[in-house]
């Protein structure tokens, strides 16, 4: 016999902890569509031609690779080496947007605004909070040769709505400008050879610490002068607390390169633009040290902190790129997203207790004492269903305790009891397995009497 198990780096649910992780997609599904984001979804697996527009380095070593049995025999009955298989599994959404716009250029309005919340993979190695099969819940606009740097302060504000439905707290969108760091790497000396590898290491910061990335910086391979590393860290240290403090930091950075001054002037508009659209002060700041290492950014870029813990890190992260799609097109297919890493999110935030174990997504459980009571017990549960409730039906028999016992366990709040006294009477009796009460009802009152105490309990947040 085979034990069952899963494959390490998976997250699997019980369905009451699924029903809480389904929940927290709907919340931003319905705030994505609430900006104007259209829904995507993209294959699974991608060509691996396609997936892998680059031969080698970490993401093609973290990549699931895809093939039918019938084809490696195939394969393997040609010439005895398979080579590599056709097919990959999608390690990211940016990769198959890219694709997927550049395939379907001429049937897209621009600005295009999608949504995208599926599966993506790695073959990472599995670790507490790390997984190898988890949810990203994206967004990007993509312009055509051109798009509105105005855009790119709509993307806090729709981080502060999903965060401020999600209900977890305090928390901060940090804002940054790559065109401020490398009109400031310019204003150093720093060529544009080694601009992309102190982004990197600027942004290693929070992890590795000042005396870490100073050690790099002024060692073989950047052989920085000391004084230049220590106006890196200065800079770096830059934060603000407030709106008019941010205003006021960003004008004491002095004058710089006319790269500099662009990136300054749009990271000013773009908080200027969250105050018009009322997000509060409290919730966005400005960070010098966020970069964002991968080199595809361009501009703004943004990391979500939760204040309360820090140890999470960043919840939420993205920013501005120039050119999206150019491995597939011709086209200038400019952007700017974000991504959300639900899953490893769900699983910090449960461990964090910020998330509780939710209640069953069934209303009510329809108990049923004989036979003779089924016909009943199913139109009654009919009616409920039309009145707005999810509603089990006890098909078998059984005591009445053993019914009670699976409902609680099973986190159905409602069970509704029809005996004989309460059929002669027209009245059915409902024990409320949360408040620990029981009451009776006219029948006729049953599904608008429970719809109410449902609507009003979760209005509480009970639910």
């Amino acid at each position: 016999m085979i034990k069952p198990r899963t494959p390490p780096g998976i997250l699997e649910l019980l369905p009451r902890d699924q029903i809480a992780f389904q929940r927290m997609l709907d919340t931003i599904r319905r705030t994505f569509e609430a900006f104007a984001f259209l829904p995507v979804e993209t294959p699974v697996f991608e060509l691996s031609d396609v997936l892998l527009t680059k031969s080698g380095g970490e993401t093609e070593r973290q990549v699931y690779f895809v093939q039918s049995t019938g084809v490696l025999a195939k394969a393997a009955d040609a010439d005895g080496n398979a080579g590599m298989p056709e097919l990959a599994l999608r390690f990211d959404l940016t990769v198959p947007l890219a694709r997927y716009v550049a395939e379907h250029e001429h049937d897209l309005a621009f600005p295009f605004r999608r949504y995208q919340m599926q599966r993506v993979y790695r073959g990472e190695r599995a670790q507490r909070g790390r997984f190898r099969e988890f949810y990203q819940c994206d967004i990007d606009v993509i312009g055509k040769d051109g798009l509105s740097p105005r855009i790119d302060a709509e993307i806090p504000a729709v981080i502060h709505a999903v965060f401020s439905a999600l209900d977890v707290g305090a928390f901060t969108i940090q804002l940054n400008h790559r065109k401020l760091l490398r009109g400031f790497f310019a204003g150093q000396g720093i060529g544009d050879d080694l601009q992309a590898g102190v982004l990197r290491e600027i942004d290693k910061l929070d992890k590795r610490g000042e005396d870490a990335v100073r050690a790099t910086l002024q060692g073989e391979g950047f052989a920085l002068a000391a004084d230049v590393v220590e106006r890196l860290m200065a800079f770096s240290r830059v934060r603000s607390q407030g709106h008019d403090d941010a205003l006021a930091r960003l004008a004491a950075l002095g004058d710089g390169t006319p790269l500099f001054e662009e990136g300054r002037a749009e990271l000013v508009g773009v908080m200027k633009q969250l105050r018009a659209m009322d997000v509060p002060e409290a919730r966005y700041a400005i960070n010098l040290s966020i970069a964002r290492g991968l080199d595809y950014y361009t501009g703004m870029v943004y990391e979500t902190v939760l204040d309360d813990h820090p140890q999470i890190g960043s919840v939420c992260s993205g920013g501005r790129y120039d050119d999206l799609a150019g491995h597939y097109t011709k086209s200038r297919l400019p952007g700017v997203g974000i991504s959300i890493g639900l899953t490893r999110l769900f699983w910090q935030l449960r461990e964090a207790g910020l998330v509780a174990t939710a209640e069953s997504s069934v209303d009510v459980l329809v108990a049923l004492f004989d036979d003779a009571g089924l016909d009943h017990a199913l139109a009654l549960s009919q009616k409920l269903r039309s009145g707005g409730l999810n509603v089990e039906t006890q098909l078998e028999p059984r005591k009445l305790a053993k019914q009670m016992q699976y409902a609680d366990r099973a986190g159905i709040r409602f069970v509704v009891i029809r005996g004989e006294d309460e059929a002669a009477r027209g009245v059915v009796a409902v024990k409320d397995l949360r408040r620990g009460e029981q009451f009776e009802v006219a029948e006729a009152d049953l599904a608008r009497t429970l719809f109410v105490e449902r609507e009003q309990w979760r209005a509480q947040g009970a639910r």
